[in-house]
């Protein structure tokens, strides 16, 4: 099988995958991504190789990346990704630092992420989506969170957990740097 031919069959699986995953007919679909029905149906029967703009579409429709869309790997897939190529995402000059660890897209959008908060420092955060659930473990320090405006102390060797579809903080109000391992589950595109 030509590469072109597996990138076809891998499209037409993961995009009835993913339509199904999503709840979405080919005509909701087609009205979201701006594609045609017949067009949908034709990738999903391997008959056509769409465009880069067509797929690109269909991808931001369905809520997942182009990557997880032509991606042909069969069978579990385990990715690791080493130290070097995780991604800090925010930082400040104290030295306080989030690192995006990893993420997936199954089932909607789940990521794990490691923060370091040093004394003083804190990072706000607007509301996520409505079903967006955050999971939280420190590890070191107390860390201060605000949910909705109420502040919980959370101190080393406890957990939290909320929804994180209300204005929400992560502050170090104490002496000593706050470290923890957070989760983000957000829900799939509706």
């Amino acid at each position: 099988m030509s590469d072109l031919d597996q990138l076809t069959q891998s499209l037409a699986r993961n995009l009835k995958r993913w339509r199904g995953e999503r709840g979405f007919t080919l005509d909701a679909l087609a009205a979201r991504a701006g594609v045609s029905r017949g067009m949908i149906i034709q990738i999903e029967q391997a008959r056509t190789n769409p465009s880069v703009g067509t797929t690109v579409k269909l991808a931001d429709a369905l809520g997942v990346s182009i990557t997880t869309l032509l991606d042909y790997e069969q069978g579990p897939q385990v990715r690791v990704v080493p130290k070097d190529q995780a991604v800090r995402m925010w930082w400040t000059e104290a030295g306080s630092h989030t690192t995006l660890l990893v993420g997936t897209e199954e089932r909607g959008p789940l990521e794990l992420w490691a923060w370091r908060l040093e004394p003083g420092d804190g990072s706000a955060s607007d509301p996520h989506p409505q079903g967006t659930i955050e999971l939280l473990h420190v590890t070191a320090g107390e860390l201060t969170l605000v949910v909705d405006g109420v502040p919980h102390a959370v101190p080393a060797g406890t957990s939290a957990t909320f929804e994180g579809n209300v204005p929400h903080a992560y502050r170090n109000e104490g002496t000593e740097p706050v470290e923890m391992t957070m989760a983000v589950s957000i829900p799939p595109v509706p």
